[in-house]
Parts: structure tokens; sequence; C-alpha cells
């Protein structure tokens, strides 16, 4: 069965300014249907929309290269829309925007920074992509799917959140517990925080190099307990939620 999605024609345009606003999509997606942002350099930042309709706007800014060398891409797709910020094609490499893993992003020295603002309807999933940035996304009612390198995350939803970065630290607040395949956090340099709900089942492992491993949940332990890496069982077990971290401290603590 295809899966049906809507677009507005004023959401094709998008427009260019030297002022705070240089791009703005807006389109309607069906529950289910996810909404991805791509970017390299900049912060992405999305909150629950007033309306029905998908709202992204850009601002871009630049201390040396021109910020029009950077063109905000709208990918149309059966899963959703996906939108990416495509930096100048250099080495060799074409910079192609694509859904998922699919693409090719970056920006070889290229200091254009493009700050995304994203409006999401209820039922629509979120995902995110940025190199050099935070992501930032709150009080959502679906999944979402953030990553970056460089960046802090802070995400919450009624339902599955995902994250990984390398340098920052991950805030994440589940309103959903039935998720499927492994569910995993990880970072290298910073601390993770993760709320569950208070009914949650899933087998835990966790481990940190600098820092200490906190829960707020009863865990049947498997294997010893240490200070650095830990194995148990919450609830009844089953799903796997796995959380990795060398520099920073690890917590689980219930929802609300």
């Amino acid at each position: 069965m295809k899966t049906k999605w809507f677009v507005t024609m004023a959401a094709l345009a998008f427009t260019m300014t030297a002022g705070a606003e240089d791009f703005r999509w807006q389109g309607r997606l069906g529950p289910g249907q996810t909404i991805e942002i791509k970017g390299v350099n900049g912060d992405i930042e999305a909150a629950p929309a007033t309306g029905s309709e998908v709202e992204v706007t850009a601002v871009t800014t630049s201390r040396h290269r021109d910020p029009k060398d950077v063109k905000i891409k709208v990918v149309e797709h059966a899963a959703g829309v996906t939108i990416c910020a495509v930096y100048p094609s250099s080495w060799g490499h074409t910079n192609e925007c694509a859904p998922g893993s699919e693409g090719h992003m970056n920006s070889r020295d290229n200091d254009v920074d493009v700050h995304f603002t994203v409006r999401v309807p209820a039922g629509v999933r979120f995902a995110a992509r940025t190199v050099n940035g935070s992501v930032e996304a709150i009080d959502l009612s679906a999944e979402v799917d953030v990553s970056t390198v460089n960046g802090s995350i802070e995400a919450t939803s009624r339902g599955i959140v995902k994250g990984e970065t390398v340098n920052g630290s991950i805030k994440a607040s589940l309103g959903g517990a039935d998720w499927t395949g492994p569910l995993s956090f990880t970072t290298v340099n910073g601390s993770i925080s993760i709320d569950l709900p208070s009914d949650v089942s899933a087998e835990v492992r966790a481990s940190v190099v600098n820092g200490d491993i906190e829960t707020d949940f009863p865990l049947t332990v498997k294997g010893k307990w240490g200070p650095r890496s830990m194995k148990g069982t919450l609830g009844s077990g089953g799903r796997q939620l796995e959380l990795e971290t060398v520099n920073g401290g690890i917590k689980l603590r219930k929802r609300g």
C-alpha cells in the first residue's frame, strides 16, 4: 500500500533575504511520515506545530564565505520530506541531498552556518543530522531520531527517542517504551541522562570510562555491578537498551 502525503504548492518556494530568515518551507505530512533535516554546520531546533502543517525555516550566517553558496534543497519521497543544507562540492565528492543514509554531505572548511527551526505536527516523525551543532527536539509526539558529532542533544517525545553524538551530552525523555531492535544512546565526551516510563521493560547495558552510573529503577543485575559497567534487567526484560560514554556519567530516570 502506498503512503499518501501532501505538500502545498507554497512549500515548493523559498526566499533568500539579507535578514533573519533565509529559507521557509511549509507542507502537510501524514501521521507516521518523517520530516528530516540534514545540516553540516549549525544547530537544529524542533518544537510542536500549532497547526497541521510542518514548518521549516533556516537562517544562514558566515564570517568569511558567501552564505548564498549553500543551497537549501527539498526532497519529497514516499516516507516524507528531507531538507538539506547542501554545501559546494569539492575534492571530487558531489554533495547530494537524499533521505536517510543516502546522499553525501560535507563542508570542506566552509564556515557557513545554517540554523534550522522546525515545527512538527502531532503524529509526524522527526529526524535530524548535523556535524557541528546541537540538536534540540522538545515536546514532540512521535518518534525522534537525531545525531550530531560536535554538539549536545536534548530530546523529549511521547514516542521513542534515539540520539547519538561524539562531543556533547545527551538528555532524552521517552514517553514510549515499545521500541524494536536495540535502542542505543552513545557519546564519547559527555554525559547521558535518559528518562523512561516507570513501567519500562528492557535489557540494559551501560558502560563508562570516566564517570558513574546511576538509576532510579530496580534492576536485576547480570554478572558484576561495577562503577564503570553494568548489565541488568528492567521489569520483564526483552528489548535492548544500550548506553555508552567515555568521559561522563550515565543516569536512568523515571519519567515524570
